[in-house]
């Protein structure tokens, strides 16, 4: 608690404060503040403040629009009501198919722009998208001392990777929906057939549960991401945050002893924080294979050529294109790279021979 001193300072920093609602503890916590000890919550403060990125608010649903539905740490979707208490974090978001939004400027009404939980000022939407739901801030979360809860906080320690690290596997794709985490889902599943241990991570992104349990459910063991790190969201990060991440992650992993690390980077190659990181020195030194996915030849020869150009050890193509035969054909024409099928990625023997790995794939156990 504070004391006498430290109240009259918090007061006259703050403006405006209040205890928590006694519900607080029953409101919908989602997926972007699972690492954060809602224990350490005090105090909520509204006021004249702007937000940070990563800051913990207590928002209540005031519209409902496109999520109607809360992603929560456990991975369950809970259905919003309008009047509900739920726990986000401010961030940005860049979704070509879904919500392009700003960190909101003040504590005023604002958007939920992921359902894993981001709160923000919707800039732009997709023609499919409804409007985005509404958000009325109640408070920015305090602790006892009067500090505002930030992802942040809880994130893992800074890192470096040493030079003794295991393969590291890399999927990157043209954009959203190219197929970038169903290809490194059934990867993971064919190396973890072969009987190896794998571990992954998406480094770039917003923050949401889905790939996170795809890649789980597949064999991966840990999964991390880079709320992990601090951040709700990748969007707007500089490349030496970009490359903290990275490097936290990796090191992280390699702690749990895997045989491969699978990464994966969100979105297209052209999209900024995604163009940055890929090009760095940083990835170049921690990569030792990409996987590329696309939805058509045009999409993977542009990726196979952007590859190539930053030196990137580029080693086959996949993705939403292998849906189709004959778009898999036009673009091994097109790239003159192998290009494998999901079914083909869970394959042990094919994901063992693909990643050159020295090892015999092991008989898989019969089950009951």
């Amino acid at each position: 608690m504070l004391n006498t001193t430290q109240h009259l300072r918090f007061i006259n920093n703050e403006k405006s404060f209040s205890a928590l609602p006694t519900d607080f503890h029953n409101a919908k916590a989602a997926y972007t503040t699972r690492h954060i000890d809602l224990n350490r919550a005090s105090y909520l403060s509204k006021g004249d403040q702007r937000p940070r990125h990563g800051d913990l608010v207590l928002a209540e649903v005031s519209h409902l629009g496109q999520h109607k539905r809360l992603e929560l740490g456990c991975g369950r979707r809970a259905h919003m009501h309008i009047g509900d208490p739920i726990l986000v974090c401010f961030g940005d978001r860049y979704a070509p198919d879904q919500f392009e939004a700003s960190l909101p400027q003040d504590l005023g009404e604002c958007h939920l722009v992921a359902a894993g939980g981001i709160a923000g000022q919707m800039e732009s939407r997709h023609l499919r998208m409804r409007r985005p739901t509404c958000l009325r801030p109640v408070g920015l979360v305090l602790d006892a001392r009067g500090n505002r809860i930030n992802l942040s906080d809880s994130r893992l320690p800074h890192r470096k990777v040493s030079k003794e690290r295991p393969l590291t596997v890399a999927v990157a794709g043209t954009s959203m929906n190219a197929g970038k985490t169903t290809s490194a889902a059934h990867l993971i599943k064919g190396l973890d057939r072969a009987g190896l241990k794998v571990a992954a991570a998406k480094i770039t992104g917003t923050g949401a549960g889905g790939d996170f349990w795809f890649m789980g459910d597949s064999g991966a063991n840990p999964v991390l991401d880079f709320t992990s790190v601090g951040h709700a969201s990748t969007f707007g990060l500089s490349l030496e945050q970009l490359e903290d991440v990275m490097e936290t992650l990796i090191a992280e992993l390699i702690n749990h002893q895997p045989d491969v690390i699978v990464l994966e980077v969100a979105d297209g190659i052209f999209q900024q924080e995604t163009a940055s990181i890929l090009a760095s020195d940083c990835f170049r030194r921690l990569v030792d294979k990409m996987l590329f996915t696309g939805g058509d030849a045009t999409g993977v020869l542009t990726g196979k050529f952007w590859l190539e150009q930053h030196g990137l050890p580029l080693i086959a193509m996949a993705g939403a294109l292998t849906a189709s035969p004959l778009a898999t054909r036009e673009a091994e024409q097109a790239t003159s790279m192998p290009i494998y099928s999901m079914e083909q990625l869970a394959d042990p023997g094919l994901a063992v021979e693909l990643l050159e790995l020295n090892h015999e794939p092991q008989p898989e156990q019969a089950t009951a």
